[in-house]
């Protein structure tokens, strides 16, 4: 059985430990992209839930980076998190921060979009449009093929994310471009009444 805890809880929970912009709006845009992803792969009615482990997933990353996914599992019950996304969310730094395995879809979804949505997001900011409504998946490509552009968002990540999912590295890209384009005008109305 599922310990849920709403979205507003979650939201509460998340803005007792972060108060950057840059954090918040990566927060508000990965909730977006998952449950974008939770619709599309049948998960529809579980979309909420998916959208509070992408919103929760950094909630100890800005006070303590180095402790990333170690911290947060003591975070999360105080806000009253059930296990379940307690290990989804500490399960997005497998391999970078902790070794717990993303095994669920939605979790491996959330391994795999999570830097993707940074590289989108930094590749939209470097057009006239300062949006993702208008990109393409071609020069989104050229983007990721770039190691210098958005350096901090591991390209390793996100090529182990798409095989984790057993899906071509093009249609991780196109799917999450497509989730971001769904969620970022949601995204930006959330942030201008912080």
């Amino acid at each position: 059985m599922r310990e849920h805890i709403s979205r507003e809880a979650a939201w509460a929970a998340l803005r007792r430990y972060n108060q950057e912009p840059f954090h918040l709006q990566h927060a508000l845009t990965v909730e977006g992209v998952m449950q974008w992803y939770a619709k599309e792969l049948g998960y529809g009615d579980d979309a909420e839930f998916w959208g509070i482990v992408g919103l929760l997933h950094d909630i100890d990353f800005e006070r303590w980076p180095e402790e990333h996914c170690q911290k947060a599992p003591e975070l999360l019950r105080e806000a009253g998190c059930g296990e379940d996304i307690i290990h989804a969310v500490c399960s997005h730094g497998c391999g970078l921060c902790c070794d717990v395995a993303p095994e669920h879809e939605m979790e491996k979804v959330l391994f795999a979009a999570d830097e993707l949505t940074g590289l989108i997001g930094a590749a939209a900011l470097m057009r006239p449009s300062r949006s993702c409504q208008d990109m393409e998946l071609k020069s989104l490509k050229k983007k990721y093929k770039d190691k210098k552009f958005a350096a901090g968002c591991s390209r390793d990540v996100i090529a182990q994310g798409a095989e984790r999912l057993g899906w071509e590295l093009d249609m991780l890209l196109e799917r999450t471009l497509e989730a971001m384009r769904s969620c970022e005008e949601q995204v930006a109305h959330e942030m201008e009444k912080l």
